[in-house]
């Protein structure tokens, strides 16, 4: 049994579902009725935020719900793109979450993916800036 989802959308606001861009011209509430996927305008990176591993990762895993018709290219690139990550960071708990979206990619649970990523980024800047992570959140 699905569940029912609601959405509060400013004007002018995005929102991405199963490969549909949709813009909303006022303020709206909709109510999705079964399972899709879908992305609100704010979790989307554009090309030139793509300035980290992972958000290089990030990207890669948004155009293949955006985009499913380049879903298999982006897939096969973001096997590239997590070894990659999990070569650039020691973090034990950063290199598990990578794993764990892998994995989560590998069963075409490609949205729970973006989660745990996004759920790096705050670690990944630590990190860039020099300090010391803090732990990444959960998803």
């Amino acid at each position: 049994m699905s569940k029912t989802m609601q959405l509060w959308l400013k004007a002018g606001e995005r929102l991405y579902v199963n490969g549909a861009v949709l813009r909303f011209d006022r303020k709206v509430a909709i109510e999705l009725l079964n399972d899709v996927v879908f992305l609100r305008e704010a979790h989307v990176l554009q090309a030139d935020q793509t300035t980290t591993p992972l958000r290089q990762l990030y990207f890669v895993l948004q155009t293949m719900l955006i985009t499913p018709d380049k879903a298999d290219d982006a897939r096969a690139l973001s096997r590239h793109l997590f070894r990659s990550a999990l070569d650039s960071f020691s973090s034990p708990a950063i290199r598990k979450d990578i794993d764990q979206a892998a994995r989560l990619v590998d069963g075409d649970r490609v949205f729970d993916a973006l989660k745990v990523v996004r759920g790096l980024f705050e670690a990944e800047a630590a990190i860039l800036e020099g300090g010391v992570p803090a732990p990444p959140r959960a998803a």
